[in-house]
């Protein structure tokens, strides 16, 4: 089972979710679930995970996994609009691992560095490689909405927030910087209509908010801003783990710093994503990325 498979089936199973004492305003489906509580502060929560061979290479700096640990989960709050404020972590650490002070510093560092402190967590040992788990809880301020992937409008602007392709061959995987203070911008703003963070390529994942908005993105090739040492666009949007955000909406030139684009336009039609090559010729992108499975 792959796992955009298996994230459709739970959030299918998902439906009709209620909560003793609270408000579940976004459940599975989107980067991150919403939560309103009893005083009415509405919490933002998301949880990712770092397997080593899969999300790095083994030898890779503990400093640099942990950033990345911490850094992914951050993302996803960015892409809501909200605020982080404080994370838990878990790690599955290889028998015999002698460094767990080390990592411990790194990942304390990095969580406050990203104004999220780490208030708990667990560590357990195992055979298998190193696996780090972070979960983050953001806030939602007063004045400002959730953008979620099922906002898109037909005739809506498509920017992104930086370039992509060639994430992990040049190490921006472990070095990017979660866009917070543009979702915060991007949630204050009615024009925005949708976001989604970009860890699995520009290609699936705008897939996934045509599907979720039943609409297409329609995608000019020439606009897409390539990372050094990307190609072409077509392994660029593919690749994954670029961890900038799609921002859709409408008359969003100068009203949000930090926008490259627009590189397309919302249409009406099957819902998905396609990109509109250099000749003309429309190719469906909707599952093009990259599985964590």
């Amino acid at each position: 089972m792959n796992e955009s498979h298996l994230l459709k089936l739970i959030e299918s199973r998902s439906r009709g979710l209620a909560l003793a004492g609270a408000d579940l305003l976004v459940g599975p489906g989107d980067d991150a679930a919403v939560v309103r509580t009893a005083g009415g502060d509405r919490l933002v929560l998301t949880v990712d995970q770092l397997v080593e061979g899969r999300h790095f290479e083994s030898g890779t700096s503990l400093e640099l996994v942990a950033r990345k640990a911490v850094a992914r989960s951050v993302s996803d709050i960015a892409a809501m609009g909200a605020m982080p404020v404080w994370a838990m972590a878990t790690g599955l650490l290889p028998e015999g691992f002698a460094q767990g002070d080390e990592l411990f510093a790194a990942l304390y560092k990095w969580a406050n560095a990203f104004s999220c402190p780490l208030i708990g967590g667990d560590i357990a040992s195992g055979p298998g490689p190193m696996a780090l788990t972070v979960t983050v809880c953001g806030t939602m301020e007063a004045g400002h909405e959730p953008k979620l992937r099922s906002g898109a409008k037909v005739g809506d602007e498509i920017w992104i927030t930086g370039p992509v392709g060639n994430s992990f061959a040049s190490g921006w995987h472990l070095s990017f910087e979660p866009r917070i203070e543009i979702g915060r911008g991007a949630s204050a703003l009615m024009d925005v209509h949708a976001m989604i963070d970009l860890s699995d390529g520009l290609g699936r994942d705008a897939g996934r908010v045509g599907r979720a908005s039943g609409v297409t993105l329609e995608i000019d090739a020439a606009k897409i801003p390539l990372r050094d040492g990307a190609t072409d666009w077509r392994t660029a949007i593919g690749e994954g783990e670029d961890y900038e955000l799609l921002v859709l909406g409408k008359g969003l030139a100068g009203k949000l710093a930090g926008l490259i684009g627009p590189i397309g336009v919302v249409r009406a039609g099957e819902p998905g994503a396609v990109v509109i090559d250099e000749v003309g010729v429309r190719h469906d992108v909707g599952g093009m990325g990259w599985d964590h499975a």
